[in-house]
């Protein structure tokens, strides 16, 4: 069947690197998932502490945002185990992948306004206002820069490199068979060992023809 056939660099046939896909997939949801938990588990508590009654509008409507956002964007990083598990020997491992991987972008996408927000809660009621919006702004350009900007920056620059060739390493030359006679000198050597003079070679060829007369 053409499907089971080898179709990557590694010799994998479709399948098997959807299951790869897949696991690897999984392990970035696991390292997202921690931040997420921590995150829904202090908005939670925050709300059965003593000062919580003291908020004003403001930051009862950030609260409550960000909470959304840190519901969804736990939702959106568990959805990829129940789309697996709904759709399990069915045939469809290529389609969980793709669907997946959206969705893992998407959290990604949510987890960034809900750390801004909460950012943005603690301290302005530590603070102030100001200061809350600076550190929320902060934040937000700090995930936008690692999760977003740095990944487009690596992609350009592996590019350029397959483009240009990797830097430092030099290109393969073909080297023209030698000459009867003479003794060939290997490439990395050709820097330390000093070639013989064309007088040198023609004293050799000389003395040679001398000793067959």
């Amino acid at each position: 069947m053409a499907e089971h056939r080898p179709c990557t660099a590694r010799g994998e046939t479709p399948l098997q690197r959807a299951d790869r896909n897949f696991v690897e997939l999984l392990q970035e949801l696991r390292v997202t998932q921690t931040g997420v938990q921590i995150l829904f588990a202090f908005l939670l508590s925050l709300a059965f502490t003593s000062r919580f009654t003291s908020l004003d509008t403001v930051q009862r409507v950030t609260y409550v945002i960000t909470l959304l956002l840190a519901v969804l964007a736990a939702a959106l990083f568990t959805a990829p185990a129940a789309l697996h598990r709904s759709l399990f020997q069915q045939g469809a491992k290529p389609r969980i992948v793709q669907v997946s991987s959206r969705l893992a972008a998407t959290g990604l996408i949510v987890l960034v306004f809900a750390f801004s927000g909460s950012v943005l809660l603690v301290v302005d009621v530590t603070t102030s206002r100001a200061g809350g919006i600076a550190a929320g702004a902060a934040t937000f350009l700090v995930c936008v820069g690692l999760w977003g900007l740095l990944p487009r920056l690596v992609r350009r620059a592996g590019l350029r490199e397959e483009t240009h060739g990797s830097p430092g390493r030099p290109e393969a030359t073909v080297e023209e068979p030698a000459p009867q006679g003479t003794v060939r000198i290997p490439a990395p050597l050709r820097g330390t060992i000093r070639q013989p003079s064309a007088a040198r070679e023609g004293a050799a060829h000389r003395e040679a023809s001398a000793r067959r007369r």
